[in-house]
């Protein structure tokens, strides 16, 4: 048999071969005892029913695969069965494009199913269901493999086989799997069927929510991996949806920033439809074959949360690492940027005398600090000579840690601006015009800021990113980076660099986001490395080469909140999730495109695990820094969360995931720290009042002392087996609790 042909990354991985020995029957029974002590045997159950459905069962959920291929998914939960899934009747799970023609008519041999013990890195404990099935229409057989694994029992793996039988070659366009249509009546009949709240993890729009209840018309491509229109791209593979009893989600389980959509849109029976889609562009030769990545359908109870860290976890297991944060990554953080492009040292060193009276220990040096994207030369009017190097030893005698703006793999050739800077030939791309990143056009390909990339697969491109981060931590003495406007790069096409895919190129950020932060971390173990997909949603690629995460340009403080809690998800729940510029927590639109930052909500950041950040502006006069200065009324309000959150430090706390997002009401979080339950409740606005009882969930039994520690208010005494509380409050909340 010949080996398989995979999309994008996968074509260089290792070829799968799947064995279709036969096995077929009812429900599997244990393997006989052994005479000496019995082996561990896996908990999943699985029943043939010839007819359909084949049924996966474990302890807490059912996937139910029917003979056209769809994976319907239940969570078992207080005895019940409960599914979002509503697949209408002969409802396919994928299709294969071929020639320009939709190929649904696949139907699969359910009582041929080879049964076997899943093998994957997932856990030793699980099993494996591979069926085979054929296509009348485009002549392909197909297999899926179904895989379960006890340490995962509400997660089903899915991977699709495309195979042609013939003895002539067959044109493989696209292919889909994992297709599911959702209906939230059959969680509650006293909505409509679209009514679900969702996440969506694609990297699709600066300011767009990736936290939203799904409208009655909505569609959206969620596209992953690749750059989309405006800069942005990357993203989290994963659709989440939930109701307050059940919620089903799906995406795929790679390591590698593959390029497909994971789309949804309300069809016109009301109904949500997601999938995984795949641009296959491939030509199967006779006997060749087309997998697609490997799926996953997770049943839940909870919001967004749930899957995510789910998703975290099994990602790690097939090895995908995480790093680990550092005393550093939790110190409150003062940028430079309310200065805006221009800033000199002067006026970074200025806010010194501030910054020691709020206990604040980090200061970055934002945008424009350099004369060209690409060279990162320090600019001759603003930061003459070794100024910058100089500035950063003024902090160090200060006890402050310092942390550079820069944009990585990008360069000026010369076309464009950005602002008021306009570009020139940067001195890497005309010395190395080699190094670029090629469209199919054979042009520069362009990223956010209309710059062009320098390829990332290219060792000497790798090396060159090495160097820069030596000379700003060892040279020029900064601490750390903040890397910004990190979305993905686009594929190379570039004949000079002999790629393998052109998705090579996609695949190779995350070597030089990993040297980065393995260079500076090796350099200084204390550094902070912070990187920024400026409004929108990370990239798989560099998640794993950060420690200090950040809600990225929020667009008011829910965003703050909900991207906070993700971070906490995907990252660990004791992660460091900076909440970015406190000021970014409540804007004004004046035009489209551009806001006004007035936010003073510390809580959100604070009640909710994060790390506080703040850019005011002192000791300017002029107008054009009032906006963010730092008058005697907000000082006196940032001294005090400042104190309160190095007091606190709640963001060193566990995050617990006790609230449903969308259906508890108010708004909550619960971190543990120290043996004690902190809480945070938000009404709907920063001015809206909310009355009413409030549940502080998670409690040991006891009865406890409950603490507003914001206003240092005792509201009373509340027991653990009944942890209700009255409350009223205007904009937050944030409760500790003490045993008696």
């Amino acid at each position: 048999m010949k080996a398989f042909r995979f999309a994008g990354a996968l074509a260089a991985s290792t070829a799968i071969l799947i064995s279709l020995q036969g096995c077929e029957g009812s429900k599997l029974a244990p393997p006989a005892a052994s005479a000496t002590k019995a082996a561990p045997v896996s908990s999943v159950e699985v029943t043939v029913n010839p007819s359909g459905p084949l049924v996966v069962k474990t302890a807490v959920s059912e996937f139910d695969l029917t003979p056209k291929g769809y994976l319907q998914a239940f969570l078992i939960r207080n005895g019940k069965r409960l599914t979002l899934d509503d697949p209408a009747a002969d409802a396919a799970g994928g299709e294969a494009t071929v020639a320009g023609k939709h190929a649904r008519d696949f139907a699969f041999y359910l009582s041929k199913a080879v049964i076997s013990d899943a093998t994957g890195k997932l856990g030793t404990l699980g099993k494996r269901i591979d069926i085979t099935g054929h296509s009348a229409s485009s002549g392909l057989d197909e297999t899926l493999s179904v895989e379960v694994y006890d340490d995962f029992p509400t997660m089903a793996l899915l991977t699709a086989v495309y195979r042609n039988p013939s003895q002539k070659d067959v044109i493989l366009d696209a292919v889909s799997t994992q297709e599911h249509r959702m209906n939230a009546k059959l969680a509650d009949d006293k909505v409509a069927a679209y009514q679900l709240w969702s996440f969506q993890g694609a990297s699709y729009d600066w300011g767009a929510n990736e936290i939203l209840p799904i409208p009655e018309h909505f569609s959206r491509p969620n596209v992953m991996g690749a750059v989309v229109k405006g800069g942005a791209g990357g993203g989290i593979p994963v659709n989440a949806f939930w109701t307050a009893s059940v919620g089903e989600a799906i995406g795929h389980l790679e390591t590698l920033p593959l390029v497909l959509s994971l789309p949804v849109s309300v069809a016109a029976d009301r109904r949500i439809n997601t999938n995984l889609t795949l641009d296959a562009q491939t030509t199967l030769k006779p006997g060749d074959s087309f997998a697609t990545p490997r799926s996953f359908v997770a049943v839940y109870h909870g919001d967004f949360y749930e899957p995510l860290r789910t998703y975290s976890l099994a990602l790690q297991g097939e090895g995908w690492t995480v790093p680990k944060p550092n005393d550093q990554d939790y110190g409150i953080a003062w940028c430079g940027w309310g200065y805006e492009f221009n800033v000199t040292p002067a006026q970074m060193l200025n806010t010194v005398p501030k910054l020691k009276e709020m206990g604040i220990k980090w200061a970055t040096l934002d945008d424009r600090w350099f004369t060209t994207y690409g060279d990162w030369d320090p600019r001759p009017d603003t930061f003459p000579g070794d100024s910058i190097k100089k500035m950063t030893a003024d902090f160090h005698k200060e006890g402050i840690h310092s942390q550079l703006w820069w944009y990585p793999l990008v360069a000026e050739d010369g076309r464009g601006k950005y602002e008021s800077h306009k570009y020139v030939l940067s001195k890497v791309v005309k010395e190395h015009p080699d190094w670029l990143v090629l469209g199919k056009d054979g042009k520069p390909a362009r990223v956010f800021r209309d710059l062009v990339v320098l390829c990332p697969a290219l060792p000497e491109v790798q090396e060159f990113h090495k160097k820069l981060t030596k000379n700003f931590i060892g040279e020029w003495g900064f601490d750390g980076h903040k890397l910004d406007n990190i979305y993905t790069v686009p594929a190379c096409y570039n004949p000079k660099h002999h790629h393998k895919s052109p998705q090579d190129s996609i695949n190779a950020m995350a070597d030089v986001y990993k040297i980065i932060y393995q260079t500076t971390r090796a350099m200084k173990p204390d550094s902070v490395t912070q990187i920024c997909p400026c409004g929108t949603t990370p990239n798989l690629a560099w998640l794993g080469s950060m420690d200090q995460a950040v809600t990225a340009d929020p667009v008011g403080a829910v965003q703050v909140r909900r991207r906070i809690k993700w971070y906490k998800a995907l990252l660990g729940p004791e992660a460091a999730v900076y909440g970015d510029h406190v000021e970014l927590s409540d804007m004004k639109q004046t035009k489209p495109g551009q806001w006004i930052e007035i936010g003073r909500d510390f809580a959100s950041t604070l009640g909710t695990g994060g790390v506080l950040g703040t850019k005011f502006t002192w000791g300017e006069s002029r107008p054009k820094f009032q906006r963010v200065a730092l008058t005697p009324d907000k000082e006196e309000h940032w001294k005090k969360w400042t104190a309160l959150y190095n007091e606190k430090m709640l963001s060193r706390g566990e995050f617990k995931n006790l609230y449903v997002y969308g259906y508890d009401s108010p708004e909550a979080y619960a971190i543990e720290k120290d043996g004690r339950m902190y809480y945070a409740f938000f009404s709907p606005s920063s001015t809206e009042a909310w009355k009413g009882v409030i549940e502080l969930r998670g409690l040991v039994p006891g009865k406890y002392r409950v603490h507003d520690y914001v206003n240092d208010e005792d509201l009373g005494e509340v027991d653990a087996a009944n942890p209700v509380l009255q409350a009223a409050f205007t904009g937050s909340l944030l409760l500790e609790t003490d045993k008696e």
